[in-house]
């Protein structure tokens, strides 16, 4: 099926607007790949240097260009609950590309870091800029020139970005992107929530916000919500990263690892050495980003992807806008409800249908390019099934059924939840922003009250801890943006202001900042752009001004003279306390370079 007219007309306004990047980069891709396996090109001292600790057949294999050589960039550490699966998945791939009479080595490894960790500490001023050195690790593993296929192994937050931005700048080679699943469900999540309210108000303590912490992060994998790193895994299946069906099962099971090791025998069989040849800088285009879009409408992802789908689609010569994003939205119906959306977590939205129903169902309404290239083959009609483990221990797929296992999880195309995205572009007198509106209720959609200024969220939690938060007012949390102090997630908002608008306070959020994939249930007008380290509009509001956000209308405004508004002297905050410690002083040459946020916030791409 075509897609449908909106689609495909927002599609070649990006096909048009991308031109002067996309056919440059095409072109080199093209020149990369048409000599072939490049090891041909080592001299004899490099190439002893890349196989010295090889068998000696894989030697002669690799000396004479025979075998597909499979590189394998990995972000493992067993810190991270949701990449500690990935300990094991090198044999895995190794003992699979034998089988296929390839060979697989780990080209490198890349950082990553826990968002949940670091919130609200000095760590997570790394976090954003994390994305941007993750692609550039990831290209000196790559660099070697040893490798004839790619497997990425990432889940969460700013890694997976960071892996699809060095795949398409390596796009002259295939690329799989291997995930390790979702935990399996724990303490639900709106519990959690319930908790950590009952603690920021102090009715319950410490020990009781640890157990219930504790009981929902449980064990290995992705944390179950909706959050970022789950958006990342929808998007690479959407986008056809994927094999079909790989994004949510649980670590540790038998399906899992034959998914990995079918991912490991597929990225082999799509190099140039067959018949199948894949690379990735030419199976994305603007086609796949857009489906991509679509998909994070649809399920109402994660805000980060404002910024992260931005910076992939610009590694491979794509000019995404969030004007593109916002326009898909108001064609796109949102089909999953899934925490902070709802009530479910990510077992529940898999076992409801998953991708394979989500996929057939924005088919069946042309809501997705179905002419695409994947990992797999053409369109995503492959797409559109069940996963499970066959009797020899292989992966089996089945059409998906044709309706929802949970229609209160995943919602059928002609019965959607909501019948537009959870996404939207706000402009205005204060410059751009996006919101994200799937939980927020309509009564809530337009906000319009005086501002409280603030220049951190230390010192909004503090004013709530002293009680001086009364009444209808909008937050303006400003300071907080990629040049100031790295664009810090400002997770922490979300309790204390969602305890006032539980008390029947009009409250709304306006920063410069990011609030991440766990945006919740408080209007946020976010990623304010200009930020206020630039001089942008924000840094000329003043405590008390009236500020309207409106998430029907799309518009952010300070209700002030535009004059009197330009006029005023911006406002400066001292930043010296977020120069240094935990590792901030390394990063200072990117916040001094850091692009827009509607740029995707990057130090690689403007």
């Amino acid at each position: 099926m075509s897609a449908d007219s909106r689609i495909a007309a927002i599609t070649a306004r990006i096909v048009e607007r991308s031109k002067p990047h996309r056919e440059p980069y095409l072109d080199r891709v093209r020149r990369a790949a048409s000599s072939g396996p490049h090891r041909s090109v080592l001299g004899c001292g490099n190439l002893a240097h890349g196989f010295a600790v090889c068998s000696p057949a894989e030697k002669v294999a690799l000396a004479g260009d025979r075998v597909a050589n499979l590189g394998i960039i990995t972000s493992y550490n067993d810190m991270l609950s949701a990449h500690q699966p990935f300990e094991t998945y090198p044999a895995l791939i190794r003992k699979a590309a034998s089988e296929a009479g390839g060979i697989a080595q780990v080209a490198g490894g890349v950082p990553a870091m826990c968002d949940g960790v670091t919130q609200g500490q000095p760590g997570m001023e790394l976090s954003l800029f994390s994305r941007d050195l993750i692609a550039m690790a990831a290209g000196v593993g790559l660099s070697h020139n040893m490798f004839d296929s790619t497997v990425y192994l990432g889940v969460c937050d700013k890694i997976v970005p960071g892996l699809v931005i060095a795949a398409l700048t390596f796009g002259h080679l295939p690329a799989i992107f291997v995930p390790a699943g979702p935990m399996t469900s724990g303490l639900p999540n709106d519990e959690k929530a319930r908790v950590r309210q009952l603690f920021a108000e102090g009715k319950v303590g410490r020990d009781e916000l640890l157990e219930a912490e504790s009981k929902s992060y449980h064990g290995p994998g992705t944390c179950t919500f909706y959050g970022t790193a789950n958006s990342n895994q929808m998007l690479m299946e959407i986008m056809g990263f994927h094999l079909p069906g790989a994004s949510f099962i649980n670590p540790g099971t038998p399906l899992r690892d034959a998914l990995t090791k079918e991912a490991a025998k597929r990225a082999l069989a799509i190099t140039a050495m067959g018949n199948e040849f894949t690379p990735a800088g030419e199976m994305i285009d603007e086609r796949s980003i857009v489906n991509g879009v679509v998909g994070l409408h649809a399920t109402g992802g994660s805000t980060n992807h404002t910024m992260h789908l931005v910076a992939m689609a610009r590694a491979a010569g794509i000019v995404l806008t969030w004007q593109d994003i916002s326009e898909l939205s108001d064609i796109v119906p949102l089909l999953a409800r899934v925490y902070p959306n709802g009530l479910a977590d990510v077992n529940h939205f898999h076992a409801a249908g998953g991708m394979g129903f989500l996929i057939s169902q924005l088919l069946r309404a042309g809501l997705l390019h179905d002419d695409v290239r994947t990992v797999v083959g053409q369109g995503l009609d492959a797409y559109k099934i069940d996963v499970r483990l066959g009797a020899d221990g292989n992966v089996e797929r089945v059409p998906t059924p044709k309706e929802s296992a949970d229609p209160k999880v995943l919602a059928t195309i002609d019965q959607p939840f909501q019948h537009s995205g959870g996404l939207k572009m706000l402009t205005g007198n204060l410059g751009k922003a996006v919101i994200k509106i799937s939980a927020v209720k309509p009564d809530r959609h337009v906000i319009e009250a005086p501002a409280k200024i603030f220049h951190d969220q230390a010192e909004l939690n503090a004013a709530f801890k002293a009680g001086k938060l009364e009444g209808d007012f909008v937050a303006v949390v400003r300071f907080q943006g990629p040049k100031a102090n790295g664009m810090p997630e400002l997770h922490k908002l979300t309790t204390v202001l969602g305890i006032l608008q539980d008390r029947g306070q009009r409250v709304a959020i306006l920063t410069d900042g990011r609030m991440s994939g766990a945006s919740g249930k408080v209007p946020a007008a976010i990623h304010v752009t200009p930020e206020a380290k630039d001089g942008g509009p924000i840094a000329r509001i003043q405590e008390g001004d009236i500020v309207r956000i409106d998430a029907v209308a799309g518009t952010i405004e300070v209700l002030v003279e535009d004059i009197a508004l330009k006029t005023r002297v911006p406002a400066h905050a001292d930043l010296s306390d977020n120069d240094f410690g935990m590792g901030r002083e390394l990063f200072a040459p990117f916040r001094a370079i850091a692009g827009a946020a509607d740029q995707g916030a990057s130090v690689l791409f403007h």
